[in-house]
């Protein structure tokens, strides 16, 4: 595994990110999808009838501002300062909370307990999981869910994936994201605690097109 490079470094990345996408912040509904094709794939149901709900790498904060609009109780952590600024501003008035911090460092120092736990291309791509998981485990109610998606493995391609921004040319901003096999993604949780867990590969809806890896486990 990669030593956990400069925090900072990586904030600095995410916020770039976060400049970048203030327009869907702000001229965007909300709107829930776990895949990258609008309109395409399941919905809220993978989270069950959550009463709280935590979004870990919440980005844009729209998924959030949906659920918020059926009711739940939801918190958003990320990285960047910019889009939790963003979202706050945005989302805020709706009863969005959000957070600026690591989630492995969020994950550790809160107390409080959630029903559902999720990641939309979020923080469980770019977070090494042998160290996420246990936490998200504590973190979430008897029977309570975690769900997350985003691309699958290229075939062969597994572990830790090197990410830079931008291409190859200027300075060196890089992050690390996380890539395995369906079979191994459950694997993984069922060993960090939770009581079962079920991933796969929903295709695209144009064939021959990238699907979409979507994992749901259930805690104890």
């Amino acid at each position: 595994m990669p030593a956990r490079h400069d925090v900072d470094a990586e904030r600095e990345l995410w916020d770039a990110y976060a400049q970048s996408t203030k327009g869907d912040v702000f001229d965007s509904d909300p709107v829930f999808c776990w895949t990258q094709y609008a309109g395409h794939g399941p919905g809220t149901e993978l989270l069950g009838n959550p009463e709280t709900a935590l979004e870990i790498g919440c980005g844009t904060g729209r998924a959030l501002a949906f659920l918020a609009q059926q009711g739940v109780k939801v918190t958003g952590v990320d990285l960047s300062p910019v889009m939790v600024e963003h979202t706050t501003e945005r989302w805020g008035p709706m009863g969005a909370q959000f957070v600026c911090a690591e989630v492995l460092d969020h994950l550790r120092a809160d107390t409080e307990t959630y029903d559902a736990i999720y990641s939309i291309f979020g923080a469980a791509w770019f977070t090494d999981p042998v160290k996420l998981f246990p936490l998200i485990a504590e973190r979430l109610n008897p029977g309570g869910v975690l769900v997350f998606s985003q691309p699958p493995a290229i075939p062969g391609a597994y572990g830790p994936q090197g990410m830079y921004k931008g291409g190859f040319a200027g300075r060196a901003m890089f992050t690390y994201r996380y890539s395995y096999t369906p079979r191994r993604w459950s694997s993984l949780l069922v060993k960090s605690g939770f009581r079962s867990a079920e991933a796969h590969v929903l295709d695209a809806p144009k064939t021959g097109h990238i699907g979409t890896l979507i994992v749901r486990a259930v805690a104890s």
